[in-house]
Formats: structure tokens, sequence, C-alpha cells
């Protein structure tokens, strides 16, 4: 699975603690091997179309879309309070 990150991401992903960064790359790497996999806990976000998110801790998530089969976008990262505004 190729990812692209976009600026905002990257520029939010480097604002982060260096533990969230750590295990926000661990969740990466399972995503890229299967984004199915349970331990993302991949759900939709409701008031986005097409938009899914998966949790990086309980307090941290990635929101990201398809652009096709083998491409994920990934443009959001943040606290779960802020995210969803």
């Amino acid at each position: 699975m190729e990812i692209i990150k976009t600026n905002d991401f990257d520029r939010v992903f480097k604002k982060l603690p260096k533990e969230i960064q750590r295990l926000c790359s661990i969740q990466e790497k399972r995503f890229r091997k299967n984004w199915r996999d349970p331990r993302l806990r991949i759900k939709k976000v409701r008031t986005l179309l097409y938009v899914l998110s998966f949790r990086i801790t309980r307090r941290y998530r990635v929101f990201f879309y398809f652009q096709n089969a083998e491409r994920a976008i990934f443009f959001e990262i943040d606290h779960r309070k802020d995210i969803y505004k």
C-alpha cells in the first residue's frame, strides 16, 4: 500500500510529542502491510464522505481516504477532541 502524506499532515506530525510520532510510525507500518488490521481500529468519519480514521492511541487519530485501491492519502493527524471539529 502506497501512502501519500499531505503537507498539512507533515506539519502537524512534526509538532506532535515524540512518543506519538513513534506510535504513529508503528501504526503506519501495520497499515502498509494490511490496512484492515484490527489493531488500527479503522472507522468511517460520519461528517466527511469517503473519509476513514485509524487510532494511534486512545487520544490520537489519523484521517485518510483511498485515492485508489493501492494508494491512501493521509491528510490529518491530531488529538481526537480537535480532529472531529
